[in-house]
């Protein structure tokens, strides 16, 4: 068994903090992170709260970043982010606030490419493709009526 390394409080805070300005983390990661360095209940909520004061804790601009890159990146939908972002407790409102950053028209244009791209690869009759198709943007979390009218669209163009 590996033996646990004891860390002073001074040197969690240390630690912590650069582990916090190296990328944005939410309370839930911090606070699991505190606990693997053996910190009791009360430093850290101490450290927590002093986190946060110094902003190098904030919850809304961590769903702002996790949601950018989500999208942007990976290419997620609304309902996939959203759905991680729970996972983490972050609160509905600062989840809500970072969904509207994404902008319709692109949303909908990077839906119809995933789509039109996988149409493509994929093989077998129409309704075969359709429904593959629709089986990976619903796991990637778009949203279903979206989905529909995009895959109408495909089919409608393949049929010519």
């Amino acid at each position: 068994m590996k033996k646990e390394q004891q860390y002073s409080f001074l040197e969690v805070k240390q630690k912590i903090e650069r582990w916090c300005a190296y990328r944005d983390r939410c309370h839930q990661e911090v606070s699991q992170k505190l606990r693997d360095y053996g910190l009791d209940g009360e430093d850290t909520n101490a450290l927590l709260a002093h986190l946060i004061s110094y902003q190098f804790l904030d919850e809304e601009r961590y769903a702002e970043s996790f949601v950018s890159g989500r999208y942007k990146i990976k290419k997620w939908g609304r309902n996939k982010i959203k759905m991680h972002l729970k996972r983490k407790n972050i609160p509905s409102r600062c989840i809500d606030k970072a969904l509207a950053t994404i902008e319709e028209d692109q949303y909908t244009l990077h839906l119809e490419d995933l789509a039109r791209r996988k149409w493509n690869q994929k093989k077998g009759n129409a309704f075969e493709k359709k429904v593959k198709v629709q089986r990976f943007l619903v796991q990637r979390g778009y949203e279903h009526d979206l989905i529909h009218n995009v895959l109408d669209e495909l089919e409608k163009a393949n049929e010519l």
